[in-house]
C-alpha cells in the first residue's frame, strides 16, 4: 500500500455527488463497504494481480445501507493498493460446500503486495483527475 497526499483528504461531500463525479472517470464503489465506511476504486492494471487506486471515505451522516441525497461522506487519505492472486480455482473447496458455488477462486497470495513502480505515476494522474472532478463538484455545492 502506498499512501498518496491529496487535497481531497478531510473534504465532505454528499455521497451521490461524489459517486456521480467519480463514476464517469472510471471509479466504482468497492464491494467491501459497510455501514460506516467504503471505498471508490479505480483499477489501474490486472496483469499480475490487481492494482488499484482507492479513495476511502467514512460516513459523516446517513449510512451506506441506503444512501440518499442527504447522506454525506468524509474523504480519507487515498492510496495505491496491489492484490496478487493465485491463478486457477481454489483447491481447498470441499464438495457439497454451498459457499463454494460463489467463492470458487483462490485466496489472494498477498492482499498487500508490492506496488509496481510503473503504475505509481498513472495512479497519481488518476488521483489528480479525481481531485479535479470532486473539487469542481464541491464548488458547485458551495
Amino acid at each position: 500500500m502506498i499512501p498518496l497526499s491529496s487535497s481531497l483528504t478531510g473534504k465532505v461531500y454528499r455521497f451521490t455527488d461524489a459517486e456521480l463525479a467519480l463514476k464517469p472517470i472510471g471509479f466504482k464503489l468497492s464491494d467491501n463497504w459497510d455501514y460506516e465506511h467504503g471505498y471508490f476504486d479505480y483499477k489501474l492494471d490486472d496483469h499480475v494481480g490487481y492494482q488499484f487506486i482507492r479513495l476511502p471515505f467514512t460516513m459523516e451522516s446517513g449510512s451506506m445501507d441506503a444512501p440518499t441525497d442527504y447522506a454525506t461522506i468524509r474523504m480519507e487519505e487515498p492510496f495505491l493498493l496491489s492484490h496478487k492472486y493465485n491463478p486457477g480455482l481454489d483447491d481447498n473447496v470441499k464438495e457439497g460446500n454451498f459457499r463454494a458455488i460463489f467463492d470458487q477462486f483462490s485466496e489472494p497470495v498477498d492482499k498487500d503486495a508490492s506496488f509496481p513502480e510503473e503504475h505509481i505515476s498513472t495512479g497519481q494522474e488518476v488521483l489528480a483527475e479525481a481531485e479535479h472532478a470532486l473539487l469542481t463538484k464541491r464548488g458547485e455545492n458551495d
